[in-house]
């Protein structure tokens, strides 16, 4: 009787783990999008106008990778 009772919250703890995991490898694949974005950005910035340019560049890629993963997260929703 007393494995029944225990059993249950092992099982929402394994799961709660399993969630919280899977929340922050989403966390880390919007870090990747924006960083490749901005470095993107700023790479073609600074071929273009210097030293300004690419920190407009980093800006406008860090933008544009931010709503990339916006994009891909809510893609085939309403």
């Amino acid at each position: 009787m007393l494995f029944t009772t225990v059993a249950p919250t092992a099982q929402a703890a394994t799961y709660y783990r399993h969630s919280r995991y899977y929340r922050h490898r989403e966390h880390r694949k919007t870090v990747k999008r924006v960083g490749v974005g901005a470095a993107g950005g700023a790479v073609v910035g600074a071929l273009l106008g210097g030293g300004k340019g690419a920190a407009i560049g980093a800006g406008a890629g860090a933008g544009a990778g931010y709503l990339y993963d916006r994009h891909k997260k809510h893609e085939g929703r309403p």
